[in-house]
């Protein structure tokens, strides 16, 4: 399981995982498929896919999967059958339908549907460096990681995390371009985004492009600030930085995936165990590069 994505926050205080308890802590809250009459259901399942254990450990990193299972109920469905329950009433009566009356229609129609409704399934996925007190999520959007941080959190008693970097690192993205010189260990590639500062401003996307080119320095002379821009790492993966320190669009090296070839393709357990202990190692350095390279832990963020 190769991360695509990453929203990072940093541990405030020593976060010490007892695995003679994690197991019962992470079954309190497994998951567990909707009821007939649920919406949503959600709950820590095994991160290999397979087995009882909850959580998956290597090398000193925990591995956590959330899973969440939805109810698809479209509320077109609903205010169709609805609109012709009302029309069915009102023909019948010769009375207009009150708003609290087409409420409580509408709470009936809801409760006969749900146990007929398709569901889907979802997983996010996360893991616990304690040595570096940080903890890492597959996700692009900050309401699926902080949805992960709290059922977290209600599992293990207290979770104490911020976010890798509370403020916009665009400024420093922005001095790569204009100085024409960043940190050695990358480089940049073809795609972008500037954004006016201005609340209002407008933005520019780009793609399969120079980004030392004289129409992007224009709009760098204008005031614009790159909030977004791609880069290859140590050449064994390739991301977009954004300006709130996240990572989006991770693609590991051909040459990093192949590395636990050599594992039988029926040792699913064992592949996913290599797998994830040289991801996550590569991850935690890629978050410390990040953190040391904008200075976040020496400004006080």
């Amino acid at each position: 399981m190769w991360f695509k994505n990453l929203k990072i926050y940093r541990l405030t205080e020593t976060l010490n995982l007892d695995e003679s308890q994690l197991q019962d802590l992470l079954t309190e809250n497994s998951f567990r498929p909707c009821g007939s009459q649920e919406l949503a259901s959600m709950g820590w399942t095994n991160p290999l896919g397979q087995g009882e254990a909850l959580y998956h450990s290597a090398n000193g990193n925990f591995w956590f999967t959330l899973r969440k299972q939805e109810r698809i109920l479209p509320a077109s469905v609903v205010n169709a059958e609805l609109e012709d329950k009302v029309n069915e009433i009102e023909s019948s009566t010769g009375n207009p339908v009150g708003k609290k009356a087409k409420q409580d229609l509408k709470q009936e129609i809801v409760h006969k549907l749900l146990p007929q409704a398709f569901t889907k399934i979802g997983d996010t996925h996360g893991f616990v460096c304690s040595s570096a007190n940080l903890i890492m999520i597959d996700a692009s959007a900050d309401g699926k990681a902080e949805t992960y941080l709290a059922v977290l959190r209600k599992t293990l008693g207290s979770l104490p995390v911020v976010p890798l970097s509370k403020r916009s690192i665009a400024e420093e993205l922005t001095d790569w371009l204009v100085s024409d010189s960043w940190p050695r260990d990358i480089e940049l590639l073809e795609e972008g985004e500037l954004k006016d500062p201005a609340e209002s401003g407008g933005i520019i996307r780009c793609k399969n492009q120079d980004l030392f080119a004289d129409e992007i320095k224009a709009h760098l002379d204008a005031g614009k600030q790159l909030h977004k821009v791609e880069i290859s790492w140590k050449e064994t993966l390739t991301c977009i930085i954004q300006e709130d320190a996240s990572v989006k669009r991770i693609k590991f090296s051909d040459m990093m995936r192949e590395e636990n070839d050599d594992i039988p393709p029926e040792e699913l357990s064992a592949r996913a165990d290599a797998d994830f202990a040289l991801m996550a190692g590569e991850l935690v350095k890629l978050a410390e590069w990040i953190d040391e390279t904008f200075n976040l832990k020496e400004s006080g963020i």
